[in-house]
């Protein structure tokens, strides 16, 4: 008896709970369209304001995804950057006596190759080094006459890396107008970038989120203005506020889910054109290599287009819990 009894009580908290979740009856209404059919909604979903807050929302979604996307691009292009500058260190030779300059990189990069935790040290020859600075300085024959420092990278071993500062000590006192650079700056500066850009696009986020609670307000009101006539009578009959909070988080619900999908999906696609934009629009050469080192390839992974999943799943809470909210605060005000 005390396991039927039990049993009861989980029948009668489930179907309190779980069936009667908006979540659900949305999911429902989605997959089976002959519910939508049987069921009459207290608030009518087919009205000239039902379809301007979907567009509203989708336009909401659309552009939270863009900005998430955007985030998560650059937060990936950084990540790649900050493990390319903390896998190598740059060793800058200055040409002082250009008798024994040769010489001179030569041995510093025997030096270094014999130092604990460095892979491999690769000496950049003079071509190499003056290609580096004709983005700045152009292609100028009076490039090869100018005392051009030597650069040897070295690739350090990222499971047990050198010391840089025992390094940096040990050049200094074997050689002269030798200079480590282990390329902190550039990373102190690229985390300020990084982390500027995400605060600038959860700015733009909760701006998405104050301008969509803002319609669903509106759109609350409205429905329960046009709806007042029906909500009396439901008072009338003994129905609960619960109930009627409950119809109307179903149809918010059901316009956040089918908004933000209609959003999600156009930045999907979006995201799926960028790499083509971007090539039509920088032409190739040089600008289009130095975009690409600064974002990377802009191919959005799975894991990102996951994001905007769940971009979609806050943006129809957001409608849900907003709705719940106005409807409760509208209720009380008239009792």
């Amino acid at each position: 008896m005390k396991e039927i009894l039990k049993f009861d009580n989980i029948k009668a908290y489930w179907a309190e709970t779980v069936t009667a979740s908006p979540w659900v009856a949305v999911i429902r209404s989605l997959v089976r369209r002959e519910a939508r059919a049987m069921s009459a909604p207290i608030v009518q979903p087919a009205s000239v304001a039902g379809r301007a807050l979907t567009v509203v929302i989708a336009i909401m979604c659309f552009l939270a995804c863009l900005t998430a996307g955007a985030v998560y691009i650059v937060n990936q292009s950084a990540n790649d950057w900050f493990a390319d500058i903390a896998s190598e260190v740059t060793v800058q030779v200055i040409p002082v006596e250009a008798a024994e300059f040769e010489k001179k990189v030569t041995l510093v990069s025997l030096f270094l190759a014999k130092q604990a935790g460095i892979v491999k040290v690769s000496p950049l020859s003079a071509e190499e080094s003056g290609e580096l600075l004709k983005p700045w300085l152009g292609n100028s024959d009076a490039l090869s006459a100018l005392p051009v420092p030597r650069l040897i990278a070295v690739e350090i071993d990222r499971a047990s890396p050198p010391d840089m500062s025992v390094v940096r000590r040990a050049l200094e006192s074997n050689f002269r107008d030798v200079t480590l650079d282990d390329h902190r700056r550039w990373q102190s500066e690229l985390r300020t970038v990084t982390r500027s850009m995400a605060l600038g696009g959860f700015a733009v986020l909760i701006l998405v989120g104050a301008a969509t609670v803002a319609s669903i307000v509106s759109a609350t009101k409205s429905a329960m203005a046009s709806n007042r006539e029906i909500i009396e009578v439901l008072h009338f009959v003994g129905a609960r506020e619960r109930f009627i909070a409950h119809e109307f988080e179903k149809h918010f619900l059901n316009i956040g889910v089918r908004a933000g999908l209609v959003g999600a999906l156009g930045a999907s696609v979006m995201f799926l054109l960028l790499p083509v934009v971007m090539r039509v629009l920088s032409g190739g050469g040089l600008a289009a290599a130095e975009f690409r080192q600064l974002v990377g390839s802009a191919v959005l992974d799975w894991q990102g287009y996951l994001l905007f999943g769940a971009v979609v799943v806050v943006v129809a809470s957001l409608c849900m819990l907003t709705s719940r909210y106005g409807v409760y605060r509208i209720l009380k005000s008239h009792d």
